[in-house]
């Protein structure tokens, strides 16, 4: 079953793109876009074919500035709060279920950012960062900001997922993160191959909280 719910935060709503499983869902994935995309990106399709393969309820957030027409994503604390916004009413809607939070690029980076920072009461159990950006785009003089730290200071388990000629860096791996690495660029076009990549993650994610 598939709805789009409207949830209000401080921004503007915010759209949140729900897809049921057939039987009562065994967690909850929620997945944010990237800066100037949708939830429509192959790579979060991808992440949703597994998850609902594994009995997982998905929420694909629409940010309040998409859903307002703007491509150019406001101030990171803007989309942290509307993201909390989200979690809050989704934690609300389906308790006593895992949920991983996550999402590709800018969206993987506010979840990673929730994940160390929301109220412990919504935080999740695990994290999805696909295409995680390390580096910003370069500046006029040539330094790029280094993005590192908002991936290192999630505590929970991590899957990073990101194509092999990733312009802006892929991550290594950690005593709490695995990493796969698709052939492919930043765009992670390659749904099957992410669907591959997460379902397992996902299915051990999930039993290890919920068996």
């Amino acid at each position: 079953m598939s709805s789009v719910l409207e949830i209000a935060t401080v921004h503007g709503p915010a759209h949140v793109h729900l897809d049921e499983p057939d039987a009562a869902p065994r967690g909850l994935l929620v997945l944010g876009h990237g800066a100037g995309g949708g939830v429509e990106a192959p790579d979060l399709l991808g992440a949703r074919a597994a998850a609902l393969a594994h009995g997982l309820a998905v929420a694909r957030v629409l940010q309040p500035y998409r859903v307002a027409g703007r491509k150019a994503p406001p101030p990171a604390a803007q989309l942290d709060e509307a993201w909390a916004a989200v979690v809050g009413h989704l934690t609300a809607s389906h308790p006593g279920v895992p949920r991983v939070h996550g999402g590709r690029s800018s969206g993987a980076r506010v979840a990673c950012r929730g994940a160390a920072t929301l109220d412990p009461a919504l935080r999740p159990v695990a994290v999805l960062a696909l295409a995680f950006p390390l580096l910003a785009p370069a500046r006029k003089d040539g330094t790029r900001s280094d993005r590192r730290p908002e991936i290192d200071a999630v505590t929970v388990p991590v899957l990073a997922v990101s194509g092999a000629r990733d312009r802006f860096g892929i991550p290594g791996e950690t005593s709490t993160r695995e990493v796969v690495v698709l052939a492919g660029d930043h765009a992670l076009k390659a749904r099957g191959p992410v669907r591959d990549a997460v379902g397992g993650w996902l299915e051990r994610t999930v039993t290890a909280v919920r068996p």
